[in-house]
């Protein structure tokens, strides 16, 4: 039984070592500072921060890429995360967008921080600085509410 599972096991850390050599796009692509939301909108140092540490590892061209996205198959979530998440928004491309997409964008920004569901509680989970208290969803969802009367 003892050399069944060593076999096992060593079968396991092989599969384990062959997914690390399957390639995953961990690219943060070059964007123009004066494209940025942050920038476009003038952003106080309190939301510039907020959404920096809530929102922006997943939603721009700046992501922080943790350890375990090197590892798969975490890499491969991670990637895929990202990659959807700038395919829905991404901030570092706001001044690209026609009115009628930010003033769409803008609206789905204040559904999701006041309803919850940004940021996303499984990165919240490896992400403690993402955690926004009430305080801090109400500021931005002011701020989105206001820049979209702007527009």
């Amino acid at each position: 039984m003892g050399g069944f599972i060593k076999k096992l096991l060593l079968l396991v850390l092989g599969v384990f070592l062959v997914l690390q050599f399957i390639p995953v796009d961990r690219s943060n692509p070059e964007s123009n500072q004066a494209e940025d939301f942050l920038v476009a909108t003038k952003a106080p140092e309190q939301i510039s921060s907020l959404m920096k540490s809530a929102c922006y590892d997943c939603h721009s061209n700046t992501t922080v890429w943790p350890w375990y996205s090197y590892m798969a198959p975490a890499s491969w979530v991670v990637s895929s995360h990202v990659e959807e998440g700038r395919e829905e928004l991404n901030f570092s491309i706001w001044e690209t967008f026609d009115l009628k997409r930010k003033d769409h964008k803008l609206e789905e920004c204040v559904e999701a921080i006041t309803e919850g569901w940004m940021p996303e509680r499984g990165y919240v989970k490896m992400h403690e600085e993402a955690v926004l208290t009430d305080e801090q969803r109400k500021v931005l969802a002011q701020f989105f509410t206001e820049t979209r009367a702007n527009l």
